[in-house]
């Protein structure tokens, strides 16, 4: 029971994460060391299980799947998603320091648990290469996009790929796609026919990249590993708290993806607005003891 609990509750994790453009529900499962089974168990669903679906075997089926863990994992992201949407998006909007503040920390000292002990060469290159990758990746600009099925669908597709990713986050490439909203507020008003088929988007998406992901982890792990730390870091471009807009105004996250890092007291003498120095130090702490915390649960708690 307290295992189900501990997973429960790291799937709520992933969730709030996924609603926060720049932070990846997939992080959040590498902190909490739940991502290689989550990998696996998503990969594992193939026409041979999808044949006992449709021929009633579903205690079989169930078995195949890794069903009771998928089931509290994605049964906590839903929970999450459906309850925090509007108080992530209140925090976004009148307290976005502290908060960005505790996931620059969270996402900084995972990092260093995520990379593999033995590097090599091969284990830098891909680093660098994710750090280069995720740092591209949110720097770019908010595209206008239709509002059709068929771009929902695609989005939905695109989006999970980067909400498994570590560093890469699902809800900043909705940003860049012109969807971040006009997504959050169907979970919202619960537009049962948009969520619908973006959440169908997503379940193709996901069944397609996991396969890919779990071969790269069995067979080349230290350079994955490598890699998702890399983008990790390199997604460290979204997450500073102070940020200004073009026009040198605060930035408002979920209304645009064109944003400059500044220092405190820039962001004071610019915005005439305190900077919240002390909180954002705290919260950067703070996010520091958790992953260690969640470090020693998941070292005496093996779910």
């Amino acid at each position: 029971m307290i295992n189900r609990l501990l997973l429960l509750l790291k799937g709520m994790a992933m969730g709030g994460a996924d609603v926060i453009p720049g932070v990846s529900g997939g992080t959040i499962a590498l902190i909490t060391g739940i991502y290689e089974e989550l990998i696996a168990s998503i990969k594992a669903v193939d026409f041979k299980l999808l044949k006992l679906l449709v021929t009633f075997q579903f205690r079989e089926f169930w078995v195949g799947i890794n069903g009771p863990f998928l089931l509290t994992v994605f049964g906590g992201v839903a929970i999450s998603i459906f309850s925090l949407a509007k108080l992530i998006t209140y925090l976004m909007e009148y307290q976005p320091i502290p908060l960005w503040s505790f996931f620059f920390g969270l996402i900084l000292v995972s990092a260093y648990y995520v990379m593999p002990k033995d590097k090599d060469i091969k284990s830098w290159i891909s680093l660098a290469v994710g750090v280069a990758v995720a740092y591209l990746i949110t720097s770019l600009s908010q595209a206008q996009t239709p509002d059709a099925y068929w771009f929902i669908f695609l989005s939905g597709a695109v989006a999970i790929c980067a909400m498994i990713l570590p560093g890469i986050s699902g809800s900043f490439i909705l940003l860049i796609l012109g969807k971040y909203e006009f997504v959050l507020n169907a979970v919202k008003s619960f537009d049962f026919g948009v969520i619908a088929v973006f959440g169908l988007g997503c379940l193709i998406g996901l069944l397609s990249f996991a396969k890919f992901i779990d071969w790269l982890l069995r067979n080349h792990k230290n350079v994955t590993l490598s890699l998702l730390a890399g983008f990790m870091l390199g997604s460290l471009n979204k997450i500073w708290p102070w940020k200004l807009d073009d026009s040198g105004s605060v930035f408002i996250e979920g209304t645009s993806t064109n944003f400059m890092n500044v220092l405190p007291q820039t962001y004071a003498e610019i915005t005439k607005f305190t900077a919240q120095t002390g909180i954002a130090v705290v919260m950067f702490l703070l996010a520091f003891v958790l992953v260690i915390g969640l470090e020693w649960v998941g070292k005496r708690y093996s779910v």
